[in-house]
């Protein structure tokens, strides 16, 4: 998929959990672990929104767009 998630990037500079991310966000760890691998199909803007905020950071911090990979219909 050409955009990657850094999600872990994130939570290692804020020397936080999965799971304290999950609670402090409103989601569950299951969910947020979906889309820390890359494997969502989508995200919400309130949920990134929210995960911002969490994590004092933009949403660009969060996802980037990787060239090369084909994109998937």
């Amino acid at each position: 998929m050409p955009i990657a998630v850094d999600i872990d990037v994130m939570l290692a500079r804020r020397k936080m959990s999965v799971g304290e991310l999950a609670d402090r966000v409103g989601i569950t760890p299951a969910n947020l672990a979906v889309l820390k691998n890359g494997r969502a199909k989508a995200v919400r803007f309130a949920t990134l929104a929210a995960l911002c905020e969490v994590l004092d950071c933009q949403p660009g911090d969060l996802l980037r767009w990787e060239a090369g990979d084909a994109v998937e219909e």
